[in-house]
């Protein structure tokens, strides 16, 4: 029994000192807030995320602001998005909008949203489409968060766990092949 005490043990402190090193482990992720395109101005690195084929629901747009200490990055291999740099405000929202609403035949609408650091200043934005609640359960069928890691934006993009379960059973609204 004492062994299994000290294995327990050592294990549990194991676990304290990786998350100790991982300062990301103790992060919140930042925050979004709607906004209304009004208020964008400035110019912009425009990231298309997704959009790869019909009904891709990991499909949403970032303007990253161009002179900021901050940068965008998302946590994807490089062929999942791509940048178009200097964009106007203007410019951004058109390309965005335009792509986010190619999504699919439930895209209703689009959000846009800013993107606040620690100290609610805004270092960018994102416009995700909304759908149609018919076809996938809810109309924001994405999971999106932000990190701040050494001056990146690092994104995370997933479907909402709810809507991932259509695309295991098999449902062919979804657009994919479960693969059963």
């Amino acid at each position: 029994m004492k062994r299994l005490e000290v294995m327990l043990t050592c294990i549990a402190i194991g676990g304290l000192l990786v998350l100790a090193c991982d300062s990301a482990a103790f992060e919140k992720p930042l925050r979004t807030e709607w906004v209304n395109q009004s208020e964008v101005a400035g110019s912009f690195t425009l990231i298309l995320y997704g959009g790869n084929y019909f009904n891709d629901l990991q499909t949403i747009a970032f303007l990253d602001a161009e002179g900021y200490p901050y940068t965008f990055e998302p946590y994807a291999p490089a062929f999942e998005y791509r940048l178009l740099k200097g964009l106007s405000a203007r410019e951004a929202l058109d390309k965005a909008q335009d792509f986010v609403s190619t999504t699919g035949n439930c895209f209703v609408r689009s959000q846009l949203s800013k993107v606040l650091d620690r100290n609610d200043k805004t270092i960018g934005y994102e416009l995700r489409p909304f759908y149609n609640p018919l076809c996938y359960g809810l109309a924001d069928v994405l999971d999106v968060s932000y990190w701040n890691k050494d001056g990146k934006i690092v994104i995370k993009v997933k479907v909402k766990p709810i809507v991932e379960k259509q695309f295991e059973s098999g449902d062919s609204s979804t657009g994919r092949d479960s693969g059963k």
